[in-house]
């Protein structure tokens, strides 16, 4: 098929956060802005968000254009049969052509299965592309909130963008919203923070944030893993501890939820053989998926170090690996970035150079396949 007959592919924004984290409030703010004209909003119930004043025309079963020329549609029931149904009707010109979409969360729900149904489902792979996670917390109440509900923890540790809503609330020196700040960046450095009030929020801060950067038509891995950010917050971290003799930041997290969340990100020099990085994300997906809130990286491979891997896991599930033409930057390193629940960086860190001694010793590609029990010699990993 040529390019002019494949069918579009849409970038996707998971807009999620807990009740009253302020939702409504920026979609409403953001569906006025000329750059979201053409996006599709898929919404919970329209009863629930107020976005009622926006509505002109209802254009079939539960989609209505809004005012700024956007689509909004509720989930009825299954996302999956939303998502076809959409996306048949707007091949067959039957609503309004988008060319962006993004769904809305319910605020007591953890954000993976969406990611699980964009990432896994076979022809939404081909329809679309993961834009990005954007996770909005309350200044008011969002310490509260990750106190009490692992729901908000999961929901900040897979953002790739926070917004802080609600700050202007507060008073500008309040020691609880710079603690809050220091609780999100230790929950999830990467992600990079935004504060609604101040006017940090805009589309051009949230969409167009993911892999591949629409404007260049290039992938921009450096962005969407900023893994630069985790050095950053590690070297502030233990400069923190070296000098108050213990750590204020967390001395009082052993009984919160993010306590349990751990962040890091694995780097290797040299290129590795394909059959490895196969059967290592194979053992993580298939044997501690529960762990892996988030993973991103781009791999150095040696049957063609030219060409670097790109992986995406959320949990169990994992998007197809894709080869990129050409590294996008000077830096052909490896670089995984792991959001991790209830498991240590060490033990990641530990099997992956496990994979790598045995690579190193192994003469091919087939004889690791065909010998992936001797990583249990290096260091117990294998249950």
């Amino acid at each position: 098929m040529s390019d002019s007959r494949r069918p579009p592919i849409f970038p996707l924004t998971i807009l999620t956060g807990f009740l009253g984290a302020g939702k409504t409030t920026l979609l409403n703010q953001l569906l006025r802005a000329p750059e979201l004209s053409d996006s599709l909003v898929l919404i919970n119930e329209f009863g629930e968000v107020g976005l009622d004043h926006l509505f002109v025309e209802k254009v079939d079963g539960n989609v209505v254009v809004m005012a700024s020329g956007c689509l909004c549609c509720t989930i009825r029931g299954d996302l999956v049969s939303t998502l076809e149904d959409l996306l048949r009707k707007r091949d067959n010109n039957r609503i309004a052509p988008f060319n962006r979409v993004i769904i809305e969360t319910t605020g007591l729900a953890d954000p993976a299965p969406v990611l699980h149904t964009i990432m896994y489902h076979p022809y939404f792979m081909l329809r679309f592309r993961l834009d990005g996670v954007i996770t909005l917390v309350d200044a008011l109440n969002g310490a509260a909130t990750l106190d009490r509900h692992p729901e908000a923890v999961k929901q900040a540790a897979v953002a790739d963008r926070l917004v802080i809503s609600k700050s202007d609330l507060l008073p500008a020196d309040d020691v609880g919203l710079a603690a809050l700040h220091s609780r999100l960046k230790a929950l999830n450095p990467t992600a990079i923070q935004l504060d609604a009030a101040r006017g940090e929020a805009t589309p051009a801060a949230l969409f167009n944030i993911g892999l591949y950067d629409p404007d260049k038509k290039t992938p921009d891995v450096r962005r969407w893993l900023n893994a630069e950010a985790l050095d950053d917050h590690a070297h502030a971290h233990h400069h923190h501890h070296d000098h108050s003799g213990h750590d204020h930041a967390h001395a009082h997290d052993v009984n919160r939820h993010d306590a349990r969340i751990r962040a890091f990100a694995l780097r290797h020099p040299t290129p590795v053989p394909p059959a490895m990085v196969d059967m290592f994300l194979e053992l993580l997906r298939t044997a501690h998926g529960a762990h892996l809130l988030r993973v991103k990286g781009i791999v150095a491979l040696d049957d063609d170090p030219a060409r670097p891997l790109v992986i995406h896991g959320v949990q169990h599930i994992f998007h197809p690996p894709a080869r990129l033409d050409s590294w996008p930057d000077d830096d052909h390193t490896t670089r995984i970035v792991f959001i991790l629940h209830d498991m240590e960086p060490s033990f990641i860190q530990g099997m992956w150079n496990a994979f790598v001694g045995v690579a190193a010793d192994t003469p091919d590609a087939a004889a690791l396949t065909q010998n992936p029990l001797k990583v249990s010699s290096g260091g117990g990993l294998l249950a």
